[in-house]
């Protein structure tokens, strides 16, 4: 019987029956491409015709244990996963070219497999050469991990089936080929069976399987949203090529908090895990500077201190340039536009860039405050309090609103030697041993209590 061939978005996952240059669904442009289906059932009969097995059904009260974990004994990556690796667990690890994936996770091998695990690291991308050089390079030669250099699906699945391992390390989905898939590796319809065929080995032989991922120009794990929807856990490897950080993400886990992160630092023998992130984000900040204030925010379950950094310059254009590194563009927008029509500030012909130090990114609106604050020092040249932190949501009004975890955030700036702390007035007044609180009805109360211009 002829295969049934369709047509998929590689954006958003919608199937038509014929191909079109732009996806009715998501609207975006170049991105549906043919693919095969995987199966088919007797021509002319429903699934609703045709006898399968009762499945079993359970109650909401039903007291089921919670799965087996084992941990890496690194801390930032066990934080990330929800208290470790999840046996029957199908994780996919996406990131930037280069960005350190593949190192993490043959340091996370050889971490699980000195635990006691049986792992084994498949790579369709290198040969087991290449894969021993970079384990000689981090020390990790005479660690119990097996190796193999394989795209044939099928292959994968019969050795993994005769080895049995606890822990099978994929790098990475886009290389892997499935011979019942008429397309070539890396297109949408071999990505879908490849991960598909992965995470159902994994549950089915009580086995976790890391999966790894080329991501697009967006940031966005590359191929069918679907499989992203197939996994457990989806973690986002982040970081700029020209800083020492790295960001490990969690943004979907079924077994732990979503939005955690993990972070570790680049160095000449692989990544090393930072316990104390906010100082080391601090520590090369100097002197008060114009423009430079500290923003605590909250990643995941913990508080983190950061800089945020503002130049504002004189444009010879007629349209000034906005530069953001770290944040949202639009929401700077915003800011800008809340400072000028409620406070008096115009930014009007100037250049205005904004950054976050140490390459991490901020998402929260509780940066607008100290984003608005930075804004304001250097237009006017004035520095801020070195042993300040400020933190707060600023609404289109100009007023100010409170955060979450106001308590978290003012103790974890107390322990690194902040004395002084810039909040909306509406937040709860939590008592904090040697932390002075300054308060703020509005935005245009804050301009000109602390710059004095309003």
């Amino acid at each position: 019987m002829a295969k049934e061939l369709n047509f998929t978005c590689s954006a958003c996952g919608t199937s038509f029956g014929k191909w079109s240059g732009q996806c009715d669904a998501c609207k975006e442009w170049n991105t549906i491409t043919q693919s095969t289906a995987l199966a088919s059932g007797p021509k002319g009969k429903s699934l609703g015709a045709m006898r399968g097995k009762t499945i079993p059904l359970t109650d909401l009260d039903t007291q089921e244990k919670e799965p087996p974990r084992t941990y890496s004994g690194v801390g930032e990556l066990d934080r990330v996963l929800g208290g470790g690796l999840v046996k029957a667990s199908a994780l996919l690890v996406g990131g930037d070219p280069g960005i350190g994936k593949s190192t993490l996770l043959l340091q996370a091998a050889a971490r699980f497999a000195r635990n006691g695990l049986k792992v084994i690291y498949i790579s369709g991308e290198e040969s087991n050469a290449q894969v021993q050089m970079r384990a000689r390079r981090l020390g990790l030669e005479k660690s119990p991990v097996m190796l193999a250099s394989e795209t044939n699906l099928r292959d994968i699945l019969t050795t993994l089936e005769a080895e049995k391992p606890d822990l099978a390390i994929i790098d990475s989905i886009q290389t892997m080929w499935a011979d019942n898939v008429d397309s070539a590796p890396g297109s949408v319809s071999q990505v879908r069976s490849s991960a598909h065929e992965l995470t159902s080995f994994a549950k089915r032989n009580g086995m976790a399987v890391v999966m790894v991922g080329h991501v697009t120009k967006d940031g966005s794990i590359a191929g069918p949203r679907v499989v992203e929807h197939m996994v457990d856990t989806v973690l986002y490897f982040q970081g700029e090529r020209g800083h020492q950080y790295r960001i490990l993400r969690a943004v979907k886990n079924r077994f732990g908090p979503a939005d955690e992160i993990g972070v570790f630092e680049m160095t000449g023998k692989g990544l090393v895990e930072v316990k104390n992130p906010s100082a080391l984000f601090l520590s090369e900040r100097g002197k008060p500077a114009p423009g430079s204030v500290v923003f605590c925010g909250i990643e995941g379950s913990r508080p983190m201190l950061c800089e945020i950094q503002a130049l504002v310059a004189p444009s010879p254009h007629s349209q000034p340039r906005r530069s953001v590194v770290g944040w949202d563009s639009g929401r700077l927008a915003m800011i800008l536009a809340v400072l000028e029509s409620r406070c008096g500030v115009p930014f009007t012909g100037l250049d205005v860039y904004l950054n976050v130090a140490g390459g991490l990114r901020i998402s929260e609106p509780a940066a607008d405050l100290a984003v608005a604050a930075a804004l304001v020092s250097a237009r006017e040249d004035a520095a801020l309090p070195a042993e300040a932190v400020i933190f707060g949501e600023i609404s289109l009004s100009g007023a100010l609103r409170p955060v979450v975890q106001t308590e978290n955030r003012l103790k974890e700036a107390q322990k690194l030697g902040f004395t002084t702390a810039i909040v909306p007035q509406q937040a709860k007044q939590p008592a904090v041993a040697g932390l002075q609180m300054r308060h703020a009805d509005d935005l245009a109360g804050f301009v000109e209590d602390v710059f004095g211009a309003r």
